[in-house]
């Protein structure tokens, strides 16, 4: 993955991170983590949504010159 890629992943990552925490924080989930004990799916899929993209990202920065020799 190059530079611009990797960068565009993270900065989604993030973006999704936040969303998750606002949804997590509303009065839907709220009501949702009194009934059920867990908080709403929309937002257990945008933190988990976000953790991968983040993950992928920063793996892109880390990893992109990494590449098997040739045999």
């Amino acid at each position: 993955m190059n530079r611009f890629l990797s960068f565009a992943v993270l900065v989604v990552g993030i973006a999704l991170l936040i969303a998750g925490f606002n949804a997590s924080a509303s009065i839907g989930s709220d009501f949702s983590r009194f009934f059920t004990g867990s908080p709403t799916d929309k937002s257990i899929w945008l933190l988990l949504g976000g953790a991968v993209c983040i993950a992928v990202g920063a793996g892109g920065f880390v990893f992109r010159g990494a590449r098997a020799p040739l045999k």
